[in-house]
């Protein structure tokens, strides 16, 4: 009979591996697939494909162990020879027999023999016949717990449960102690059963840390047996392989050969025909035990093929033909080995995870390449959707090499040469694997990665690009959702980066930072020595507010990195001379997490390395921080340490009331941290009124105050540009005759337009250093333009000693990058003098328009403002200063939006359910106002909430750092100090920021154009990842909306490749059958551990369960996971029923305590 086709029953990769042999044989080639099956790889390299049995009709597990629907598909299509492959039917000798009964060849044993070794328990009575050492174990096949419980009894702890008909760590389980014995034979027994049909199992005694040892044979039809010498599978998980070695490393010789002999004589024994592995087990001691001969090709078999250079699937094939192993030059004088092999098996199973399956769509697939590299891959490729119905294994990468560590650094070349994405995958593990010392010393054993947790400190792939364009596709799809934002910016071209000249004409180099500034006496003398050379200084000095404040009073404070970077080297040479940059802290921290989706110490640091010559300076909110309330003593002096390492110089710290105990608490903090500190005053309302209680001598007790906690310099924190001119002369020309060596620093807003005579009133009344803004950022809530301030001073006595050449060329870049901003303008079009009325801060005024629109109180702004004024009479006429500030502007709304009178606030104060920054304010948590708080007010406002009397860092107990360490590296996988530090801040809106990069990536990279609006069609940027890395991008096309899913496919290409992104349209309506999601946060919520099906349900609505009982038992991948209780409780909102299909974390119940 001339042999033509072979038909190979499996799936996968193994299929594709004999197609590839069979073609290389002149064979024709025939694959069968389950319907779920239908799009794989292996239909497709075949010449002829059919689907088992009909739609529906099996399971797409069932559909490959249909033994007689594929003969029928074999017969009644002209096939000569069926391979079984590995898992499936490979051990079956029912399904062998059938095959040569239907007149074809089985690729495999005799039936005969799979019957007599298939089943280990035979094996073994066999191997001891032969006198091969094996396990101590049960005498036959175990059906009932009282057989398992009869040999522990007589053998002790721990054993090992094995299906009997099957292999691949399915239907297996170890067992250390009786308690665990029960539960883990049931598990084994269903196991089993649902892979192979049969649940059948024996039992051996476990051995400590053995080393897995098996021997690839290969056996004719006239009882020639030959080795092909050892593999090494010690590395395992679920008592499946992860990584296999060719030959064994550090084997003695003396107990190889004694294995190889063994095994050869087991296989003669039977009269061995075709490919098969008997397995080992290897002790401490080197002595050796016999475990199995599995009947069928091995998923490891290409490492044996990598050092002796046979096709085992060849001769497989052409032993089943009729040929001699002689024939085939295959004896085993002519077999040697040369060098070594290593196999990785890339699954799609998450590690950090325990290894649950993933399961969804490859976005990304690009594998690895080059000498030494081989791939046998099933479904890895792009678009491929990876159910939980088979196993994970997506490709196995095979490399071989001359030495051991020649093979182990090619494997690992190999493995970071690969890109998937879409789902999750073993390499990061698989890295850290080949890199552990012990892997690299070639001594692992069986359960090296259960006893080595340091494996799991993966260094995981970052995925920027595809997260990136997630975001990408969800900008296209819904448009931005930056809060704030109206509109795209009116602005979309390439901003013309400035070339600073001076007043000469000559071209300042800006190749690298400007060294020279006032900075260098802080680093090198400290800021006892800045001090006293701000004050020798005969100039005023400026502070440049652009980086902070002045986008925080204009542009909502949504100024990105990326963009301050631009122009930092350019602003190192303009400002060089200048008292510092205002640039960190305040509202800009949590502004970046919160809606920029960026890290506020990441800006810190970059901005840093590009201006090392100019001091920064941040606002630090006194005991407060940088948040809105007080938190603990140890907070603050952690966060300021943090700040200080970090790049901080000067810390401007005030605090919202002008509360000197709170200030202390900063104060000193900062002094700890060896910062700059500046102690500042708020002022507020207008000093000349004889009718405020916010006059000279209130100040200049406030002064000397601060003074006296060691400030090395005073701020005067103007917040709502109040402070006249004569106003100013009078207080900084009294705090300078009373402190001649303080060195002063007014800060101001321009709301009035009166900030730039303010400021040149308090240079000539003795003040060090006051605050100005670059020109197209100034005026308004912002600070006095910085142009027109050193032209006011230029030439006299007072001049900054900036060149304007430099700084009106610095101005081209803000003019331009104001306009990408301008969906964030608050839409104010010249100064307001009113604001001596309302007083209300520069910063607030654009917020409170904003909130006002948000609200539906955009047409009353001016009914708006003078509740404001109202609000802070109701409250006693409190400093108005965040958070401050933001209590009179929520009454103020509340007023409004309420239709509240002054008089009905103070009569219904009982009734009204105030705004909780207002309670907050009453219960003293923002510290005590200067003349108390108002009463009766405050008590029929609060009603039963408590008073303080006190600061409220003192009522609070310290932070517990570890604590949060421990909570971020649990919830975020690690944490550095200044995360620690972001967390202790404003825990959730950290939480929020790192969720968003976990989805989105790093967006700071990102052009603010394309972070703010959506590319063109056909658009071409680039997006520069890090130093070197560059993405080209272009947005290709949009795809039409799934009414199944409510998704649209956006179509983007990549460095020339094509990629696509499936984003839910916000704006369709579209019915969502998805399950909901269990809130990791809400201990009652119990959610699916991965995606699978639900096979067994152990409770009901209203059942009592208790910590860690059962729930249900779910299957994925072949594998089955116990769902357990995480706390004891009534069970309620059962949402899933057994047969059900779940994802990872979908709501399986809930557990009310």
């Amino acid at each position: 009979m001339q042999l033509k086709k072979i038909l190979v029953a499996n799936r996968g990769e193994i299929p594709i591996r004999i197609f590839r042999t069979a073609h290389e044989l002149s064979l024709h080639t025939v694959a069968v697939f389950s319907h779920e099956d239908r799009l794989s790889m292996h239909r497709q390299k075949a010449d002829e494909a059919y689907l088992i049995g009909k739609k529906g009709q099996y399971t797409p597990v069932a559909a490959y162990l249909a033994g007689d629907e594929i003969i029928k598909i074999a017969k009644q299509h002209d096939v000569n020879l069926i391979h079984p492959g590995y898992g499936f039917l490979s051990e079956n000798a029912e399904f062998a027999r059938k095959v040569e009964e239907a007149g074809m060849i089985f690729v495999g044993p005799t039936a005969k023999t799979i019957q007599a070794l298939g089943d280990k328990v035979s094996a073994r009575e066999l191997a001891m016949k032969c006198g091969v050492p094996c396990v101590p174990g049960t005498p036959g096949p175990v059906e009932k717990f009282e057989e398992v419980k009869e040999f522990t009894d007589e053998h002790g702890f721990p054993i090992i449960i094995k299906a009997a008909f099957g292999g691949g760590g399915r239907g297996m389980r170890v067992v250390w102690k009786q308690e665990e014995l029960k539960d883990s034979f049931e598990r084994a027994t269903s196991e089993a059963k649902s892979a192979f049909g049969n649940g059948t199992v024996f039992v051996e005694r476990f051995l400590y840390r053995p080393k897995h040892i098996e021997v690839q044979l290969l056996g004719d039809n006239h009882g020639n047996v030959v080795h092909l010498y050892e593999r090494d599978c010690s590395v395992q998980r679920r008592h499946q392989k992860v990584v296999e070695l060719a030959p064994a490393k550090d084997l003695p010789q003396e107990t190889r050969e004694a294995i190889l002999n063994d095994a050869v004589k087991l296989a003669k024994s039977v009269n061995y025909r075709n490919a098969g592995t008997a397995e080992f087990l290897v002790d401490q001691e080197n002595r050796y035990y016999f475990i199995e001969i599995n009947p069928r090709i091995q998923v490891e078999h290409t490492i044996t093929e990598e050092i002796t250079g046979i096709d085992i699937v060849a001769a497989q094939i052409q032993i089943a033909a009729g040929a001699s192993l002689q024939q085939l030059g295959l004896t085993q004088d002519r077999i040697s080995t040369r060098g070594f092999a290593i196999q990785c098996r890339i699954t799609t199973e998450d590690p950090s995870k325990g290894f649950s399956p993933d399961t969804g769509k490859i976005e990304v697939y690009r594998s690895a390449g080059g000498n030494g590299v081989r791939l046998d891959g099933g479904n890895g490729f792009a678009g491929a959707i990876i159910t939980p119905h088979y196993d994970s294994m997506l490709v196995k990468c095979t490399c071989h090499g001359s030495t051991y560590e020649i093979v182990r650094r090619k494997m690992l070349r190999a493995l970071v040469e690969f890109r998937i994405r879409g789902v999750k995958t073993n390499i990061p593990f698989l890295a850290s694997l080949l890199t552990h010392p012990t892997f690299i010393d070639g001594s692992c054993w069986t359960t090296f990665i259960d006893d080595t947790p340091e494996l799991f400190s993966l260094i995981g792939s970052q995925n920027r690009a595809q997260k990136l364009l997630a975001y990408l596709g969800d900008l296209a799809v819904n448009g931005s959702q930056i809060k704030g934002q109206i509109g795209e910016p009116k602005f979309k071209g390439d901003i013309i980066m400035p070339v600073l000249t001076d007043s000469d004409g000559k071209k300042v180099d800006i190749s690298s930072p400007c060294e020279k500034g006032w900075r260098k006496i802080i680093v090198e003398q400290g800021p006892e020595a800045f001090a006293k050379a701000v004050r020798a200084n005969k100039g005023c000095l400026v502070m440049d507010t652009t980086w902070r404040d002045a986008h925080q009073s204009l542009l909502a404070t949504r100024v990105r990195t990326v963009d301050l970077l631009n122009i930092a080297k350019e602003t190192s040479h303009a400002l060089s001379n200048a008292w510092a940059l205002e640039c960190w802290g305040g509202a800009t921290f949590d502004v970046a997490m919160r809606f920029l989706y960026e890290d506020p110490w990441d800006r810190l640091k970059k901005m840093r390395k590009l201006v090392p010559n100019i001091p920064f300076q941040m606002l630090l909110r006194g005991a407060n921080g940088v948040a809105y309330s007080s938190l603990p003593d140890n907070a603050i002096y952690h966060f300021c340490d943090q700040a200080k390492k970090n790049g901080v110089d000067i810390f401007r710290v005030f605090d919202a009331l002008n509360d000197t105990d709170q200030l202390e608490v900063g104060i000193k903090a900062v002094l700890k941290a060896g910062g700059v500190a500046e102690g500042t005053i708020c002022y507020s309302g207008d000093m000349l009124n004889p009718h405020k209680k916010y006059n000279l001598k209130y100040y200049m007790s406030l002064v000397e105050k601060i003074v006296n906690m060691g400030a090395h310099v005073l701020g005067i924190k103007d917040m709502a540009g109040v402070l006249k001119p004569r106003a100013a002369t009078l207080l900084v020309g009294e705090i300078r005759a009373k402190y001649p060596d303080l060195p002063i620093h007014v800060h101001t807003h321009d709301s009035a337009g009166t900030g730039v005579a303010s400021m040149v009133a308090c240079a000539q009344a003795g003040a060090d250093a006051v605050d100005a803004a670059t020109d197209s950022m100034s005026g308004m809530t912002s600070q006095p333009s910085i142009g027109a301030v050193l032209a006011s001073l230029e030439g006299s006595e007072f001049d900054p000693g900036l060149d304007g050449h430099l700084v009106r060329s610095l101005d081209t870049y803000w003019a331009q990058l104001r306009l990408l901003y301008s969906p964030f303008e608050a839409g104010l079009t010249g100064p307001d003098p009113e604001v001596y009325e309302h007083e209300i801060p520069g910063g607030q005024l654009t917020n409170l328009i904003f909130q006002a629109s948000q609200q539906g109180l955009g047409a009353q702004w001016a009914q708006t403002k003078k509740a404001y004024e109202q609000a802070n009479d109701i409250l006693g006429d409190i400093v108005k200063v965040t958070p401050t500030s933001k209590v009179v502007g929520d009454l103020a709304q509340f007023m409004v939006s309420n239709n509240l009178s002054y008089d009905d606030v103070l009569k219904k104060a009982d009734q009204l359910d105030f705004p909780s920054s207002v309670l907050e304010f009453f219960e003293g948590l923002m510290g005590q106002p200067y003349g108390g708080f108002p009463e009766p007010l405050r008590t029929q406002a609060l009603r039963d909430r408590r008073k303080m009397d006190k600061r409220p860092g003192l009522y609070l107990e310290p932070m517990d750092f570890d604590a949060i360490r421990n909570t971020l590296k649990e919830k975020f996988g690690g944490a550095s100090e200044t995360d620690v530090a972001s967390y202790a801040m404003y825990p959730k809106v950290f939480e929020d920021y790192k969720k968003w990069t976990q989805k989105y990536g790093d967006l700071s990279v990102l052009p603010t154009k394309y972070f703010l609006a959506k590319p063109e069609i056909g658009e071409e940027f680039h997006v520069e990842l890090e130093r070197g890395k560059v993405l080209i991008l272009k947005l290709l096309a949009v795809g039409p909306l799934s009414e199944q899913t409510g998704q649209r496919e956006v179509f983007y290409e990549m460095n020339g490749e094509v990629r696509q992104v499936g984003v839910e349209d916000m704006h369709a309506a579209v019915e969502n059958t998805s399950r909901p999601k269990a809130d990791g946060g809400d201990s009652s919520q119990v959610g699916a551990p991965m995606s699978g099906v639900v096979v067994e349900l152990r409770v009901h609505d209203g059942s009592e369960v208790k910590k860690g009982d059962p729930i249900a038992v779910l299957s994925a991948m072949k594998m089955e996971m116990v769902i357990s209780a995480p706390h004891s409780g009534k069970i309620g909102s059962l949402g899933v029923k057994e047969g059900d299909s779940v994802d990872g974390q979908d709501l399986v119940c809930k557990i009310v305590k």
